[in-house]
C-alpha cells in the first residue's frame, strides 16, 4: 500500500477540524490520511477522528505515539523508532513494553515500522524523544542506511516538524536508500514547498498547514498529483 503513496495528509486528534474541512481533505485526492500527534493524543479523540475519516474511501493509518491511544480499525499501524534519540525508550523500550502487553492481539500484517530521524530541535517530537537533531548530511545518511540495510525498515521518515528542511540533505538521504521508502514531513505549506519536497523524497506528509490555511494545504495535493 505505502509503495504507491506520494502525498499523505496527517491529522492530529488533539486539534479541531470542522466537518467541511475534513470533507475537503478526504476528497482532495491525497493518497492516505495518517492520524497521529506528539501530545494530547487519547483513545477518545483518536476514535472520534477515525470514525469521521472512515466515511471516506481512502486509506486511514494510525501513527502510534501513545500506547493507551491505540485504536482498532485502521488500515495500517505506523510504529516510529526514533533512530537519533538519546533515550533507548524511543528506539525500542516502549515497543518492547507494547509487545509484552498486547503481543497476542497485535495484527502484525498491518504493522509498518518507521525509522524516524528528527531534525528540528525545537519541535515537540524532538524534545519528547530527546533527539540529537544537529546532524550532518553524512550522519543523517548513516542513520538512514542503518534503517534501510541493517534493520530492513520499510520506511525512513525525515521529520522537520514546524520548519521546512534542507532539501539537499533529503535528496542525499534518498539516493542512499535501496529498499526503504523515504517519507518527508515538515514545513510544507504551499505548492512550491510541496514540489521541492516531492522531488527530494518518495512521500510527503502535510500536516500543520491544514489547520491554518486549508486552501494552501489542498494546493499541495494538486502540486504533486496534478
Amino acid at each position: 500500500m505505502i509503495d504507491q503513496w506520494r502525498h499523505v495528509f496527517k491529522l492530529d486528534p488533539d486539534k479541531m477540524i470542522s466537518d467541511a474541512d475534513l470533507d475537503a481533505v478526504c476528497l482532495s485526492g491525497t493518497d492516505a490520511v495518517m492520524i497521529g500527534g506528539s501530545s494530547g493524543v487519547t483513545y477518545e479523540n483518536t476514535v472520534d477522528l477515525l470514525s469521521r475519516v472512515r466515511q471516506y474511501e481512502l486509506p486511514c493509518v494510525l501513527e502510534i505515539s501513545e500506547l493507551e491511544a491505540v485504536v482498532p480499525g485502521f488500515d495500517l499501524y505506523m510504529i516510529p523508532m526514533v533512530l537519533n534519540t538519546r533515550s533507548v525508550e524511543w528506539l525500542i523500550g516502549h515497543h518492547r513494553r507494547a509487545v509484552e502487553r498486547y503481543g497476542y492481539i497485535i495484527p502484525w500484517d498491518l504493522v509498518v515500522p518507521e525509522g524516524y530521524i528528527i531534525l528540528n530541535s525545537e519541535c515537540t517530537a524532538a524534545k519528547l524523544t530527546e533527539a540529537e537533531c544537529g546532524l550532518s548530511v553524512s550522519e543523517s545518511t548513516a542513520y538512514a542506511q542503518t534503517a534501510d540495510k541493517l534493520l530492513s525498515l520499510p520506511v525512513v521518515y525525515l521529520e522537520y516538524s514546524g520548519m521546512f528542511g534542507d532539501m539537499e540533505l533529503v535528496s542525499t538521504v534518498h539516493r542512499s536508500l535501496s529498499n526503504s521508502r523515504l517519507f518527508y514531513g515538515g514545513g510544507i505549506c504551499d505548492t512550491e514547498t510541496a514540489r521541492q519536497a516531492a522531488e527530494a523524497a518518495d512521500t510527503i506528509i502535510v500536516g500543520n498547514i491544514i489547520y491554518t490555511d486549508l486552501v494552501a494545504a489542498l494546493s499541495t495535493v494538486k502540486a504533486i498529483k496534478g
